[in-house]
């Protein structure tokens, strides 16, 4: 009696499909992911090259200096945590008040940030931001 041996089957992993699944994953995982966008500053600039005469007495002059030290109208030194109030009481007095604000070259990018935001909290819709001379 002669018995049949089976022969061994190699166990093989059909890797065929593979290549399609890890397309349709990649695929997948592009279409479903989102990406964070940064919200940027918020502020809506005019148009290049516009330009027009404004009278002083509407203009409030905010220096940033490269140490950080804020000064209205080249006259008085300021604060930040009092910037605010100083804001709010020229635009009460002054409605068409425009906020010219301007920062040395060598001013650190947090506190101009800062005192825009403090403008901004003041109720100033009316901010330049001038280039130092």
């Amino acid at each position: 009696m002669h018995l049949n041996r089976r022969e061994k089957s190699n166990p093989e992993i059909p890797t065929s499909s593979m290549a399609d699944i890890a397309f349709l994953l990649i695929v997948f995982f592009l279409v479903t992911t989102t990406m964070n966008q940064d919200k940027g500053i918020g502020m809506q600039l005019p148009p290049a090259g516009e330009s027009k005469k404004i009278q002083k007495k509407n203009i409030c002059n905010i220096w940033v200096n490269a140490a950080g030290a804020i000064l209205i109208n080249l006259e008085e030194e300021v604060p930040l945590n009092l910037l605010r109030g100083k804001i709010e009481a020229r635009i009460e007095a002054n409605e068409k008040l425009i906020i010219s604000l301007k920062a040395d070259e060598e001013t650190p990018y947090e506190n101009f940030i800062a005192v825009l935001d403090e403008v901004k909290l003041a109720g100033a819709d009316k901010i330049s931001l001038a280039s130092p001379e």
